[in-house]
């Protein structure tokens, strides 16, 4: 995203209220709408279809879910974050997608093997869920990125409601406390059970239903709809 409209930013917090307020909210359930976990058939047409490059990403991921299922938290976060920040290449959505903003699913994302803060963001939070992360305790968070000018987006993961999150960031090797990151300035957050007004280093102000943002809903409808 932070090759993207400046002036977005501006505007994107009022722009959220106000539809927020027009509309309501709609409930479509939780956020694991679908199993990201793939049978060898699965991965035999990933491969027909995409090539074996792209099958050993699928691989990778996989085993990343597997294998880390029943370790602590702490290290989920770091072996999610590693993945998708060394596995995925940052592009733009005009260059992958031809489209000024889409919200790409995991699948989507892997199959490309590059997407923008958005699409990392969100690949991260799904698979921390596929892994047994609360989804209590992530929040895909919109947020001024001050040295750039610009909007972007990254995971934030709240141990518990009183504790600074952790900030899964694809600009920054490292997950830090939000504390450590006096370059963001958060506008507003969510997750599969709200949307909050952010304040990145606190939990902020529950204002609405994330269902109430149409990216998401499309996002969740596409993971339903087909794998690939």
């Amino acid at each position: 995203m932070l090759a993207v409209r400046k002036y977005r930013f501006r505007v994107v917090g009022i722009v959220v209220i106000v539809f927020i307020a027009l509309i309501g909210t709609i409930d479509l359930g939780p956020t694991k709408v679908v199993s990201l976990q793939l049978d060898q058939a699965m991965l035999d047409k990933v491969e027909s279809k995409y090539g074996m490059v792209v099958r050993q990403r699928f691989v990778k991921w996989q085993k990343l879910m597997q294998a880390g299922k029943n370790d602590p938290e702490a290290e989920k976060l770091k072996q999610v974050n590693d993945f998708f920040n060394q596995n995925i290449e940052f592009k733009d959505d005009l260059i992958v997608w031809l489209k000024n903003d889409y919200w790409a699913t995991p699948i989507e994302v892997l199959v490309k093997g590059s997407g923008d803060c958005e699409d990392l963001a969100i690949a991260k939070y799904f698979t921390l869920v596929e892994m047994g992360v609360d989804e209590n305790k992530l929040r895909i968070t919109y947020v001024n990125a001050l040295t750039f000018k610009q909007a972007h987006m990254v995971l934030t993961y709240f141990e518990s409601q009183r504790v600074v999150p952790l900030v899964l960031d694809n600009l920054m090797p490292t997950i830090t406390p939000a504390t450590d990151r006096n370059d963001l300035l958060p506008v507003y957050s969510f997750n599969g059970r709200g949307l909050w007004l952010a304040k990145i280093k606190s939990n902020g102000q529950q204002f609405g239903n994330a269902d109430s943002l149409n990216q998401w809903v499309d996002l969740k409808q596409r993971m339903l709809e087909k794998a690939f």
